[in-house]
């Protein structure tokens, strides 16, 4: 795939970018792929690996049933926050609500779960050079000195690329993987121009799904996912300190021509 269009929308965008685009094809556009960017919700992603591996090697099971308490309720994203503390659900579930509505309260009682160390080794075991985990979510004391989550967008494509592939922990945990993240209801970037889930309105073209995470925070917007092109395209766009509403309109435009590389018309 040619990714000159591409490169030249990218290359407007003020702050800091990283771009990591493996097309169906096989061929790739990387900008800045390595560079560890502030990690917002996409940190979500290697948590849940590192949940699957846990009920993998019978450290917990997905089924195992949790109560949430009123000191777990975090602000943001997600539905627990507004639920009546006591609220009974399974790890699984957490999963769930952790990705496909990016929820913090869920988040932050699997890092409990798990512990930050063992999502560290996970990332490592992983050959992740730019992801860490170092502090949950809404952790303002932390954030106030600087500590921040990071990811890159080379190693979030590892990971996609590994779900996709089927050899992220096992077949049964990627395809299981697969389906939480093809459930996203936060659908404003990467799906905007590829289906009617996107935008609210009729696809401009024949639908591509995807499956993806999200993130975004003050300066800051996010999304990494599979594109199910023929054959699947994994993108991957991170960006920091940037103009959130034309880096949001980015997204959608770059991941339009990526699926419908034959269009010029995007909005």
């Amino acid at each position: 795939m040619k990714f000159e269009l591409i490169r030249s929308e990218i290359e407007n965008l003020d702050g800091r970018i990283g771009v990591y685009i493996e097309a169906g094809d096989g061929s790739k556009l990387q900008l800045n792929g390595d560079d560890p960017i502030v990690a917002a919700s996409v940190i979500k992603l290697p948590i849940m690996g590192t949940v699957f591996e846990a009920a993998r090697e019978n450290l917990l099971s997905l089924d195992q049933v949790v109560e949430t308490n009123a000191k777990e309720m975090m602000p943001g994203c997600g539905v627990l926050s507004r639920l009546h503390a006591g609220l009974r659900i399974t790890i699984r579930d957490l999963v769930v609500l952790m990705i496909i509505v990016s929820d913090n309260t869920a988040t932050n009682c699997l890092i409990d779960l798990v512990g930050i160390e063992a999502v560290n080794r996970f990332v490592e075991r992983q050959g992740l050079r730019g992801t860490r985990l170092r502090r949950k979510m809404f952790d303002e004391e932390k954030s106030a000195m600087g500590i921040q989550n990071t990811v890159t967008a080379k190693d979030m494509a590892i990971l996609l690329r590994r779900i996709l592939n089927g050899t992220l922990v096992s077949p049964e945990a990627s395809r299981e993987m697969l389906d939480i993240l093809s459930d996203q209801q936060l659908n404003g970037k990467i799906p905007f121009y590829l289906s009617a889930n996107g935008n609210g309105k009729e696809s401009l073209f024949s639908d591509v799904e995807c499956a993806h995470k999200t993130g975004e925070d003050d300066g800051i917007t996010h999304d990494v996912g599979i594109l199910f092109t023929d054959p699947p395209s994994v993108f991957c766009f991170l960006s920091e300190k940037t103009n959130v509403q034309k880096t949001l309109r980015c997204i959608q435009k770059t991941a339009g021509l990526l699926a419908y590389p034959e269009r010029r018309d995007f909005a």
